[in-house]
């Protein structure tokens, strides 16, 4: 029960890696935000980890790109819980396309979803962690924003920017106790990979040393780790979870 009496804000959380991340920290005794962008798929995630940890989830809708939206959610939380110990930056969004198509609309909206999102909720976090000295943030990135991805302009630039908002994070707080890191999975089963055809997806295993696709559970094992006093001396790395793909 590493997590005994600690708080933990998991964005994107209704289903996914964000759902796998949010039964794993509850599964360790941590009480868990559940925040999507919906409160029916909140709801789920809250209700199934209170089917197996009882009283450990509460559940809460917002729009991340919403800065004022967010900030009111997190005083909300706080509230509510007392204190925020971890915060998993997990929200996110794809709109892809050639960037001589891509329109300003789909460029902004995954960039202010995918980077301003986790900007939000870190400033609306810091001080509360600041005061208590301690506090782990982890921003889910991806191998897109370490190579590069063609038709995924907007993202691939989100995710890079995800890296280095971690980085200047990590050396703003460290004095403070309080860690951020990245994780950055590459290709991994979820029903954001289950629309892929079945010829991409062979395309994209042959690229992939492990020879397949990874799973949900194995980016919230990554989680709990750096999320954990095991990662205590880890801030502004990026752990990239992709079977060997970008090494």
């Amino acid at each position: 029960m590493r997590f005994a009496n600690q708080v933990a804000i998991v964005t994107g959380a209704g289903r996914g890696i964000g759902s796998a991340i949010a039964l794993r920290l509850a599964s360790e005794g941590c009480r868990v935000a559940v925040v999507s962008r919906t409160e029916k798929n909140a709801n789920k995630t809250a209700e199934d980890i209170n089917a197996k940890y009882a009283g450990l989830a509460m559940a809460y809708a917002v729009d991340v790109s919403d800065y004022a939206g967010v900030k009111t959610l997190v005083d909300r939380i706080l509230g509510e819980f007392s204190r925020i110990d971890i915060l998993v930056n997990n929200a996110g969004l794809t709109r892809d396309g050639l960037s001589m198509r891509m329109s300003e609309a789909d460029w902004d909206l995954v960039i202010d979803t995918n980077l301003k999102g986790a900007f939000s909720f870190i400033q609306a976090c810091e001080r509360p962690m600041m005061k208590q000295r301690h506090g782990r943030i982890i921003n889910i990135a991806s191998v897109a924003g370490l190579m590069g991805n063609a038709g995924q302009a907007n993202y691939a630039a989100s995710k890079a920017g995800l890296i280095g908002l971690t980085k200047s994070i990590a050396r703003e707080l460290a004095s403070r106790n309080i860690t951020c890191n990245a994780v950055a999975p590459g290709f991994i089963t979820t029903d954001m990979t289950d629309v892929l055809s079945q010829e991409i997806k062979d395309s994209v295993v042959k690229n992939i040393p492990m020879g397949r696709f990874g799973e949900a559970d194995d980016i919230a094992g990554a989680v709990a780790f750096l999320a954990s006093g095991e990662a205590k001396y880890v801030t502004g790395q990026v752990l990239t979870v992709d079977g060997g793909m970008v090494m």
